[in-house]
Parts: C-alpha cells; structure tokens; sequence
C-alpha cells in the first residue's frame, strides 16, 4: 500500500512540475522567436513553423502507425495475418524512403532560398526611408551603441523608429559575443579586430529585449538592453533630449566605459569622438596604434 501511495505522489509531482516549468517556457517564449515583432523574425518565424509542418509528414504517420501495428498483432488477435516469410514490398519501400526524400528536397530549397534573403549583411527590399546606422560595441559587460548620423551614444539601450531600415556595424572591444534581439532579427557575432552587420526592420511599437547570447565571463548574464521602437516623430524628439544630456563620449570617457563591470545602467552621451568606432576596431589590426592618436 506505501509503495503505490509512493509511486502516486511521485506521479503527480512528476505532472505538476512539467506544468509549472512549461508555464515559464511559454512566458519566455511569448517575448522570444514564436512572438516576431520585425520583417526577418517574422520570416525566420515562418520557417520554423513550415519546416516542423513538413516534418510532421513523416513524424506523425509514423507514430500512428506504430500504435497501429502493436494493436493489430497483439498476441490476444486471432484474425491477424501471420507471415514470418514475407520480408519485402517494393510499394511500401518507394513510399517510406520516397516521401522522407521529397521532403528533404523540399526543406533543403527552403533553407537555401531563406538562407540568402535573410543573410543579415544583406540590406532589406522595399523599405522607405533612408537607413538608420548603429554601431553596437560589446565591452565587459556592457554594450555601447553608437548613432553616427546623430551623433550621439547609448550604454545598455537602443531606440529605433517604427518601419524604418535600421542598419547594425558591430565590434567588440572585450572576448567575442553575440548580439541577439529574438523579436526583431537573428542573432550575430561581435568579435574584436573585425566588423559584422544586421539589418532589420521592426513593425510594431514597443519595448523588446536584447542580450548577449555567447558567455563572456563573469558579467555576462547582465548584459541585456531594452529596444524601444516608436514613430519616427517620437524618435527625432528622443534624439533631441539626448543631445541635451552633459555626457561627451571622448576617449578619456571611452578609457572609464570599457572596464568591467556588472549590472552597468543605462548612460546616454550627447557627442561622440569622430570615428570612435572605427578607432576601436582598428585598434586590433594595427597593434602599434594607439586609441586616443
């Protein structure tokens, strides 16, 4: 009696916790890739969904089936056909491997075609508006983002206008990241001495998160950073407010920014030093030059 009293509770634990730990998976996912909120998520989406699809041409058949067969010849079924001689069926083998290839075929056409119409350097077609340019730096363990055409910087904080081609340089002056907002594009390498780029476009207004999505030590969970996007009116009179912050980002500053630190909070900077980023970056392909020259 204490033994199956035992194995019950341990059943119900078993059932709640898969419950509660699927609870949080859904909340997470609600902010994350299932949730786009961009045109290249939003595609990446799509993918994702039409290739489980197609997949389930073969997965699901195939778990019906095996029900099927262990009902139909379980010991207890007299009428079931009993042949231990039969070993082949040419119909069912043009079946069991033709659908798995033609799917295959199919998924391999879908990868490669979205492969090179989402390829992140590549800018996105048919978006008004001249492109917003954003030079995102991954330090320890923060991340600057540079706006050149404004001319002003962010630590830990992105603003963006809605349906407006936002173009992303990024670098890293600290070990290599990834720079990742799961609802607006995917995710893409930081590394020192070298440049990547992301393209993406946000549809709808709102604040979505980013983070770090390579471990870089001690700070890495921390750095994350809020994206707000918001009308092109909107962001004009942000740019604005920030040009009135008393923060410079010069090279003394830049010096004080790039040392470690954890939780860092959001800063704001109304001028930066002309050619920051490019300093920074090259800073690890010409050893001898020195970042303040």
């Amino acid at each position: 009696m204490f033994k199956k009293s035992s194995r019950l509770i341990c059943f119900i634990s078993l059932i709640l916790s898969f419950i509660c730990i699927s609870g949080c998976k859904f909340a997470n996912l609600s902010s994350g890739v299932i949730n786009p909120k961009g045109v290249i998520a939003y595609q990446e989406q799509k993918l994702m969904i039409d290739s489980v699809l197609f997949m389930l041409i073969v997965v699901v058949p195939v778990i019906i089936l095996s029900f099927a067969f262990a009902w139909k010849y379980r010991a207890s079924n007299k009428k079931a056909t009993y042949a231990p001689n039969w070993s082949h069926s040419s119909l069912l083998e043009w079946i069991w491997w033709g659908v798995p290839c033609v799917i295959i075929l199919i998924l391999a056409i879908m990868a490669w075609n979205t492969s090179h119409k989402l390829d992140p350097y590549r800018p996105i077609d048919g978006v008004k508006g001249k492109p917003i340019t954003i030079q995102a730096v991954s330090l320890r363990w923060k991340w600057l983002f540079i706006y050149p055409d404004q001319n002003i910087a962010t630590v830990n904080y992105i603003e963006i206008p809605k349906d407006r081609q936002i173009k992303f340089l990024i670098t890293s002056d600290a070990p290599m990241n990834a720079f990742f907002i799961p609802q607006l594009a995917s995710q893409i390498y930081s590394m020192a001495g070298m440049q990547t780029k992301l393209h993406l476009v946000a549809n709808h207004n709102g604040v979505y998160k980013g983070f770090s999505a390579n471990y870089s030590g001690d700070g890495f969970s921390d750095m994350k950073f809020n994206v707000k996007v918001e009308s092109d009116k909107d962001f004009n009179t942000w740019v604005q407010k920030v040009k009135q912050v008393k923060h410079k980002l010069f090279i003394p500053e830049y010096k004080q920014l790039v040392k470690p630190s954890e939780s860092n909070p959001v800063a704001y900077y109304s001028d930066v030093r002309p050619k920051l980023f490019k300093r920074i970056m090259m800073q690890y392909m010409m050893p001898n030059m020195e970042l303040h020259k």
